[in-house]
């Protein structure tokens, strides 16, 4: 499947120990530069296809929340959630991991899923008007944190 961007970098690590740490949501805020966090939600205790997680954010001084669906949780292979903000779709991000000679390819990625009006909206909002080149940049220090915590 094609996602919008997807960055790669192969991590010292087995495809299940990078599995473990991206599907454990409350962590990502050790190695993303804008989510902080956040916690399982709705009787939800960890990573499972249906599973809600209200995540925290930060942008400069702006913060706000959102809620994740898990989509796919297959250990080793790929991570997959869906994120809406006040009801809205806004995108889908995933993990996907592949075993390779030195340890993992593991291939971050996200769809954009808001409309043009909402998107043109949440860019003046948070400062950002290319997204997608504001989620690359974030995507690959995601990585490089995640290499580092491996």
């Amino acid at each position: 499947m094609s996602h919008q961007i997807e960055v790669s970098r192969v991590v010292p690590a087995s495809p299940e120990r990078v599995y473990e740490l991206v599907s454990d949501l409350p962590r990502m805020g050790e190695w993303s530069p804008e989510n902080t966090g956040g916690k399982w939600v709705k009787g939800a205790t960890g990573p499972a296809v249906g599973a809600l997680f209200e995540g925290s954010n930060r942008l400069g001084k702006k913060k706000w929340s959102t809620i994740a669906k898990v989509k796919v949780a297959d250990p080793g292979k790929e991570f997959r959630f869906d994120v809406t903000a006040a009801g809205l779709k806004v995108a889908g991000w995933g993990f996907s991991m592949q075993a390779v000679e030195g340890g993992t390819e593991v291939t971050h990625y996200w769809d954009d899923h808001r409309n043009a009006v909402i998107a043109k909206i949440t860019g003046l909002a948070l400062g950002v008007p290319d997204r997608a080149a504001h989620n690359r940049a974030n995507m690959e220090q995601t990585l490089e944190g995640l290499a580092a915590a491996l």
